[in-house]
């Protein structure tokens, strides 16, 4: 049943951003470390990139099943399912990160043991929004998803700006320290989410018909998606060896850098996905101002040479990626029928993914050529994805 126009009080979608919150704060915690602490283990760049490509893949792998488990079993226990799962395997991941630290492990028992416990993380964290998504589309318009799904967002923003906000303050007393702090609140979202989210009652059998991932209805939806993790994973790999290599700062001040940069990008995101949720804006509108916003963002990471103008570079491409994921998700849930809510958001979940994979390993390779490469990548494909968009619009127009 839909939400009434109040949404944006609904205590469900409130408990879903606390969760959404706790998940992202955790994880952009350990995105603003990853460069320092691969250095201080004797990892090399690509090891680095493949530990973090590893949480896409399965998050890629798992997104659909996640999300079509959830129309057959209900959205409550899913979410319940993932939470728990994603609150172990964190926990696992920052025990694990903190003995790097303070023994003297093999270099390659640590790539091996990061790549395990990262893609044990984002397989279990693609439950969350793909169930939680489908929740919301059960419960709003489609008019109003949009609106939504940006309002969930902030709460994802919030973790990306607190996240690395205690990262920059916790890092002086050590590299494991904000890793372990943040690991709390995800324990707190698994009581939330029990406590607060009702029971639903699932679908009394399979979806009709299984939805394809290629499924003509979702293409232009699942490319964007791909397309906007791609370059947002490729900006969260490379910054800790941006600002080392480019910046000249040494491990401990780059991941200062690298938490102030990505704080900023939770500032924009709160800003540009508060305004999306107050304001009624089709989602292809929304896709198309974001892209154009974030390809400029990134592109003008080629002339920082300083942290502060790399902080505003991550900041300007946020405020455009916040209009970008739900207007994507949105255009998603309203290209399927009810039945496939689940389906449509799993395999959202895993263009997303998909884009997780690529970029990472995209983003090392290329940064090994230029340290600039990657983001004029991230640029360019943003703004190829957007000109369908753009052309069909001056169509309709003319």
């Amino acid at each position: 049943m839909a939400a009434p126009c109040g949404f944006s009080r609904d205590p469900i979608l409130l408990t879903l951003m606390g969760a959404v919150f706790s998940g992202s704060l955790a994880m952009m915690a350990f995105v603003a470390l990853i460069g320092p602490v691969a250095r201080a283990s004797g990892l090399q760049p690509w090891q680095a990139g493949l530990a973090v490509t590893a949480s896409g893949v399965m998050w890629m792998l798992t997104a659909r099943v996640w999300g079509t488990a959830s129309d057959r079993h209900g959205r409550r226990a899913i979410l319940m399912l993932g939470v728990v799962s994603f609150t172990i395997a964190y926990w696992a991941l920052c025990l694990f990160v903190d003995a790097l630290l303070r023994w003297q492990v093999p270099v390659m028992v640590a790539f091996v043991g990061l790549v395990v416990l990262r893609a044990l993380v984002g397989g279990a964290y693609a439950a969350i929004p793909a169930a939680g998504m489908a929740l919301i589309a059960d419960r709003v318009e489609p008019a109003r998803r949009g609106q939504a799904m940006a309002q969930l967002g902030t709460g994802s923003a919030a973790g990306l700006v607190i996240g690395p906000a205690i990262a920059a303050a916790l890092v002086p007393y050590g590299l494991g320290v904000p890793l372990i702090a943040t690991a709390v609140l995800p324990l707190i979202a698994c009581i939330a989410l029990w406590w607060l989210v009702p029971r639903t009652v699932p679908q009394p059998g399979p979806v009709r018909r299984r939805l394809a991932l290629l499924d003509p209805r979702l293409r232009r939806a699942l490319s964007i998606g791909f397309a906007a993790m791609f370059a947002v994973a490729i900006a969260q790999v490379s910054i800790g060896f941006y600002a080392m290599d480019r910046l000249g700062l040494p491990p401990e001040d780059a991941a200062r850098a690298a938490g102030t940069a990505l704080m900023m990008v939770g500032v924009a995101l709160v800003i540009s996905q508060g305004i999306a949720a107050r304001v009624r804006i089709a989602p292809d509108r929304m896709i198309r101002f974001g892209t154009l916003v974030a390809a400029a963002g990134f592109g003008a990471v080629v002339f920082a040479d300083s942290a502060a103008i790399l902080a505003a570079c991550y900041f300007v491409a946020a405020l455009g990626m916040g209009w970008v994921f739900p207007g994507f998700t949105a255009l998603a849930a309203n290209a399927v029928d009810a039945a496939e809510q689940g389906a449509a958001q799993g395999a959202a979940g895993a263009a997303q993914g998909l884009g997780m994979v690529v970029g990472p390993v995209a983003g090392t390779l290329f940064y090994a050529v230029a340290p600039a490469l990657p983001y004029v990548l991230a640029s360019a494909l943003l703004v190829a994805v957007s000109v369908p968009l753009w052309v069909g619009a001056m169509r309709v127009r003319g």
